[in-house]
């Protein structure tokens, strides 16, 4: 079963992020058509997703649309029970369904406060009470999580699940604006900045077109927090260690240089988004470490 999903921009949908991971992480196949925020891109995508009036939004194969995240979720496990989108045991089942329910519904001054942004990251952040109230409920959540499922991390109700993927934006958060949790919540933070498949949606969210200047804010900037890319860089010529690209198998028209050797692409965004992360993409490592 193939599925269509409608997104905004990687670099600041937060529920956009959430609805990509149902499908990458859980390796369900799924067409990623692409709208830029607060342009009429997104509305002329929607058209297609009816009457869905948000990102994300998905279409099925049979023609069914859903739209809100909760629903996507609650949908795709029904259809997809193998998948291990939810938690096997009913307990932890159950936990991870009340975390979904409360991250849909709520935080909404940790959400206003600080809208996400990967492509920056900020110190010296001033937390209003009310954000660093929703901070504590954090805290004590996922620690309750990962006592009652006796789950041993990093993901809340054992291996990685829905759970996770609603909380994912919320660790950009953390992480982004350099907001102070425990060292457990720092623990679970740190794990999704280092998983792949968060990687490779930050790597796209880096080059899929210019920044949003209503995100950026007024605070002094540092380093991304989380892995450190390896050095690579975007060149004008080939020839290149490989005739084909590595995602879509079509010869060479872009290229890049890392570590002395060139390699190639299908096109720019391919090659940028490499670029940006190249440990983040298992189909080039694999030429890379050939």
């Amino acid at each position: 079963m193939m599925y269509e999903l409608a997104i905004g921009d990687r670099g600041y949908s937060s529920w956009s992020l959430r609805g990509w991971l149902m499908f990458e992480r859980f390796g369900i196949p799924v067409k990623t058509r692409f709208a830029r925020l607060y342009t009429d891109e997104v509305q002329t995508l929607l058209q297609d997703f009816y009457p869905s009036k948000t990102l994300p939004a998905v279409k099925c194969e049979d023609g069914t649309i859903i739209g809100e995240s909760i629903a996507i979720a609650e949908e795709l496990a029904s259809r997809h029970p193998d998948a291990g989108l939810w938690p096997s045991n009913p307990a932890h089942r159950a936990k991870a369904r009340s975390l979904v329910a409360e991250m849909h519904a709520g935080f909404g001054a940790l959400r206003n406060f600080c809208p996400m942004n990967i492509r920056l990251a900020y110190s010296g952040v001033p937390v209003p009470d009310d954000v660093a109230k929703d901070l504590r409920r954090l805290e004590r959540i996922w620690a309750d999580a990962l006592e009652k499922t006796g789950s041993k991390g990093p993901w809340l109700c054992g291996d990685y699940s829905l759970a996770d993927v609603f909380f994912a934006p919320v660790a950009m958060r953390i992480a982004a604006y350099g907001l102070q949790v425990n060292d457990q919540a720092q623990i679970y933070v740190a794990a999704h900045l280092a998983d792949p498949t968060f990687r490779r949606w930050r790597a796209m969210g880096l080059v899929d077109g210019p920044d949003q200047p209503t995100y950026d804010k007024p605070y002094a900037r540092r380093d991304w927090p989380g892995p450190k890319p390896m050095v690579a860089t975007a060149v004008a010529n080939g020839p290149s260690v490989n005739a084909v690209c590595p995602y879509s198998g079509k010869p060479v028209n872009d290229f890049m240089l890392l570590n002395g050797k060139t390699y190639g692409f299908c096109n720019a965004f391919c090659r940028d988004k490499t670029v940006a992360d190249p440990e983040a993409w298992p189909k080039f490592m694999a030429i890379y470490h050939s």
